[in-house]
């Protein structure tokens, strides 16, 4: 009996190696590079931002973000397609596999850098407050402007430096409909993007009676993927090349942002 239990024992270990070595190995991870080209196409998280991500009269997305999308996924071999996203998601967007990267002057905020996989910052930026131009002589410095109500971008990087300094603020879905609430005058201000001021306001733009005073900070622009990604490296190599054969400096003028480039 001991005997036939020894040799039930060896055999039952021999079934097990057997069986053990002829199972296939654990499927490699597919990286985030592998996934885009595979499906062919580079999903953009956007709002409708000069001069970086906005509409043509043909209803194409052009401006400097959206071009410099464009030639990237040209680069890869893969098409480009914009999705205009609800800013304050846009974490929740890359996770889900909505959108396979955010390109939109984004802000690199701690938030930001550790929840994504991010390039190297290529854009110089500020946040600014807008007023009505005739009562710009009014506020030219942080004090002065404490005591205005605010519309700003939910979930924006204005967003975030008007709470930091305490000021009162109503959070609306675009920084667009920023400045269209003090053209209205539902608010006394608002705070956008330095670039996007320059584009939209002022004599011969959208928003002639409005201008801009005081800087709140200074920040950079960078692009977002999904946490752990291989797109970030990638794109640098992308903007090293970009920059050293000058074919982003003249995206950059063509919108008119050459001053806030980055070398990369």
């Amino acid at each position: 009996m001991k005997r036939l239990t020894v040799l039930m024992l060896v055999l039952a270990l021999l079934i097990t190696g057997v069986f053990t070595g002829c199972s296939k190995p654990a499927a490699k991870e597919e990286t985030d590079m592998a996934y885009i080209k595979n499906k062919g196409t580079l999903v953009v998280g956007i709002t409708d931002f000069a001069p970086m991500d906005y509409k043509d009269a043909s209803g194409n997305w052009i401006g400097f973000d959206a071009d410099m999308a464009k030639a990237f996924g040209e680069s890869l071999g893969v098409k480009v397609e914009f999705v205009e996203i609800d800013w304050d998601n846009k974490i929740m967007e890359l996770d889900s596999k909505a959108i396979d990267c955010v390109w939109n002057g984004m802000t690199l905020t701690d938030e930001v850098t550790a929840a994504m996989a991010c390039s190297n910052a290529y854009c110089d930026n500020a946040q600014v407050v807008v007023v009505p131009a005739a009562k710009a002589d009014k506020y030219k410095d942080k004090e002065s402007v404490s005591a205005l109500n605010f519309a700003v971008e939910s979930g924006s990087a204005g967003e975030a430096v008007v709470k930091d300094l305490g000021y009162t603020s109503t959070a609306v879905q675009s920084q667009s409909a920023a400045l269209m609430e003090v053209a209205a005058g539902t608010a006394d201000a608002c705070v956008i993007d330095l670039l996007m001021a320059g584009a939209m306001i002022g004599e011969g733009t959208s928003y002639p009676q409005l201008t801009y005073t005081v800087a709140l900070n200074s920040e950079k622009y960078g692009v977002g993927f999904r946490k752990g990604s291989d797109m970030a490296a990638e794109l640098n190599t992308f903007f090293t090349k970009a920059y050293a054969d000058k074919s982003m400096l003249n995206v950059a003028k063509t919108y008119g942002v050459q001053e806030s480039i980055i070398a990369q």
